[in-house]
C-alpha cells in the first residue's frame, strides 16, 4: 500500500512517499481503508523532533493522528464498529498512522462518522474537535452566562471553541484577524476584536472574562499579561504555553493536551449531525501533496484547515 513516511526527524524533505506493507488489525483493533486525515499544527512539530521527549515516535514515522475511513477488517474481541463501518478517530499521538491507505487503530478510539458531511471532511474533526472540547468541556467547564476570551479564535480549534461556547450559552469574545470576522460571529461570536495589545489591559477588550481560552503562542511575559485577562476566580486554558495564575484573585489555569477518545468524538459527532458544529475546511489535497503541506505549513502559508485525501 502507499503511505508517506519518515525515518528520521527534520524538515519537511524527509517526507517520503513509499510502498509499504498492509498492516493487520491485531486483539481490539480495527483496520480502516483510509478516505483522508488531516494536517495538524502538532505534526510539524513531532516531525521536527522537538516534542520527541514528551511523545516518543519510533521511526519510522506515518504521519497523520486524524482518519476517517471505512472499516474492512476486525481484530479479535472487537465490539462496536462492524466491517463496512464508515468511522472517523484519532490516534494518540505516539502512533500517528492516519498518512496511508490503510490504517490500524484502536476500537475504542473510533465512532461512527457524521452522515451529514462527505466522509473525507470528516477527517478533519478528530483532534481539532476533541482539543477545542478539552478545553470548554473538561477543564474550563463553560457554562451559560459565562464571559469568554477566545485568543486565536480563527483558527481550527479556535473556531470550534467558540462554537462549543456559544451553544453553552456563553457570551464569547472572539480575538483574531478581521478576515475572520464574519465566519466567528456566524459561529456565535458575541463580539469580535482585532489581536490582543496585551499592554493596554483587558478593560480594551471588555474584559476581564470569565474564561479565557488562548491559542496563541506567545512568549512567556506575554503569557503572564494574560493573567489580567482573567477575572478574580476564573480560569484561563490554553494549548500555547501555561497562563500563571494569580493566587491573590485566586485564578486558575489549565493546559490542553488532546487524547483521543471514541466517545469523547461520538459526541462531537452527535453536535455535527444537530446542526450545531460546523468545519472550517480551507484545502482539500491529495495524498502526495503532503510534504507540499508540511513545508507550506512551516513556512506560515497554509491559510486553514487542510484535508489530505487518500485512494
Amino acid at each position: 500500500m502507499k503511505a508517506i513516511q519518515y525515518h528520521e526527524f527534520g524538515g519537511p524533505d524527509v517526507l517520503r512517499h513509499e510502498e509499504v506493507d498492509r498492516p493487520a488489525p491485531g486483539p481490539g483493533e480495527v483496520l480502516v481503508r483510509v478516505v483522508a486525515t488531516s494536517f495538524n499544527p502538532v505534526d510539524d512539530h513531532i516531525r521536527l523532533g522537538v516534542l520527541a521527549a514528551a511523545i516518543p515516535a519510533p521511526l519510522p514515522v506515518t504521519p497523520g493522528p486524524d482518519v476517517a475511513g471505512t472499516v474492512v477488517e476486525l481484530g479479535d474481541g472487537v465490539k462496536g464498529p462492524a466491517v463496512g463501518d464508515e468511522v472517523i478517530g484519532m490516534f494518540p499521538l505516539d502512533v500517528h498512522g492516519g498518512a496511508a491507505e490503510y490504517a490500524v487503530i484502536a476500537a475504542d478510539l473510533v465512532t461512527a462518522a457524521p452522515r451529514t458531511l462527505p466522509l473525507a471532511d470528516a477527517a478533519a474533526l478528530p483532534l481539532t474537535g476533541l482539543a477545542a472540547r478539552q478545553a470548554v468541556v473538561e477543564l474550563a467547564r463553560i457554562a451559560a452566562g459565562q464571559t469568554v476570551l477566545v485568543n486565536g479564535a480563527g483558527g481550527a480549534v479556535g473556531s470550534i471553541v467558540v462554537q462549543l461556547a456559544a451553544r453553552a450559552g456563553a457570551l464569547v469574545t472572539a480575538v483574531d484577524g478581521p478576515q475572520h470576522e464574519e465566519r466567528l460571529r456566524a459561529a456565535g461570536a458575541s463580539d469580535v476584536v482585532g489581536p490582543l495589545d496585551l499592554r493596554a489591559g483587558p478593560a480594551d477588550v471588555g474584559g476581564p472574562f470569565d474564561v479565557v481560552v488562548n491559542h496563541v503562542r506567545l512568549a512567556p511575559e506575554d503569557l503572564a499579561r494574560l493573567t489580567q485577562y482573567v477575572a478574580d476566580g476564573g480560569i484561563a486554558v490554553s494549548s500555547a504555553g501555561a497562563v500563571p495564575v494569580d493566587a491573590e484573585r485566586a485564578t486558575r489555569a489549565g493546559n490542553v493536551w488532546v487524547t483521543p477518545s471514541g466517545a469523547h468524538l461520538a459526541d462531537l459527532v452527535a453536535r455535527v449531525e444537530a446542526g450545531h458544529l460546523h468545519l472550517n475546511i480551507a484545502g482539500r489535497r491529495p495524498l502526495e501533496d503532503l510534504p507540499a503541506v508540511h513545508d507550506e505549513a512551516a513556512a506560515g502559508r497554509l491559510t486553514g484547515k487542510t484535508v489530505i485525501t487518500i485512494g
